[in-house]
């Protein structure tokens, strides 16, 4: 067994995958069958765009391999290769330290696989659920107060949540996962101040939609069930997180896509931005926690 640790700043942790040596799969492959987010084009060395840095744990141990020539051409030409690393790899098959993941094969040995990720990718809007999509406001939205009267109780409803998941995920161990809970749960702060601040008469008889508001995740017995498995306390958090705040985004996404007034709209879509980096991230943070189980051998809570 080789253990492979991806990391990036593309993600939110670093990820150790345990993979089979010997079965001639790639890095890339592996990436992939992990969902980890390799950039990659063509697939077969000539386009540069899985490049990677590889760091050895234990250099001693490091496996012979044989550089192909179209691979160290581009190396080359991104001078990511020495000219004492291409004697090196021509003389005694022994690897640089940048490789292309769809050229490395995964050997018998543990090391490190660092790469920056596509930052030049348009950022995606979360997929909106079926009742998004068909969802015509809901609510009577006539004025700007109106509306930002409905966005304090979506941010302060956030918070609270938020800052809830950080002190039970605390409580469990997972420290990382509490301090992503504690940072949503400021922004959702500054959201809410902003949206005071915007607000000259808070309507305090406003109630949220059912379909608006946060869900009730944390129920005795759910609770009790993250602090006796951890691992399942952390994918369980962040999914309740994100069901939470996929619903302040559709209501958000509903309103600017409904309303008539421009004002309310340019307001609206600012909140459609700012929570679409939320759900975003914590849809990342899922994927790379449900791959952390796979390849534990586990199976991932839906």
């Amino acid at each position: 067994m080789a253990n492979v640790t991806f990391s990036s700043p593309v993600m939110p942790r670093d990820i150790t995958v345990y993979a089979v040596a010997g079965h001639r799969g790639t890095l890339l492959a592996l990436a992939k069958a992990h969902h980890i987010p390799i950039p990659f084009d063509c697939q077969d060395g000539e386009c540069g765009s899985c490049l990677v840095e590889i760091t050895h744990f234990s250099p001693r141990e490091r496996y012979g391999i044989a550089l192909t020539e179209k691979e160290k051409e581009l190396l080359r030409q991104f001078g990511k290769i020495t000219k004492a690393e291409i004697m090196d790899a021509e003389v005694n098959d022994m690897p640089p330290h940048h490789r292309l993941a769809c050229q490395c094969f995964v050997r018998n040995e543990d090391i490190m696989v660092s790469f920056e990720g596509d930052m030049t990718l348009p950022v995606k809007g979360p997929t909106l659920s079926i009742a998004a999509a068909i969802y015509k406001g809901g609510v009577q939205i006539k004025t700007l107060d109106d509306f930002l009267s409905y966005a304090v109780q979506i941010e302060e409803d956030a918070a609270i949540h938020f800052e809830r998941l950080s002190k039970t995920m605390a409580a469990c161990g997972n420290s990382d996962v509490a301090a992503l809970f504690s940072e949503l749960g400021h922004y959702s702060r500054l959201h809410l101040a902003e949206a005071k601040a915007k607000c000259s008469r808070k309507d305090i008889t406003v109630s949220l939609p059912a379909k608006s508001a946060w869900p009730d995740n944390e129920t005795p017995e759910k609770t009790a069930l993250w602090a006796a498995d951890p691992e399942m306390a952390r994918l369980g958090a962040l999914k309740a997180a994100l069901q939470g705040e996929r619903r302040g985004f559709e209501f958000y996404y509903a309103i600017a896509g409904t309303t008539k007034d421009p004002e309310i709209r340019a307001i609206a879509k600012e909140f459609v931005h700012e929570e679409t980096e939320h759900v975003d991230k914590l849809k990342q943070w899922i994927e790379q926690e449900e791959a952390a189980v796979r390849a534990k051998g586990g199976t991932a809570a839906s």
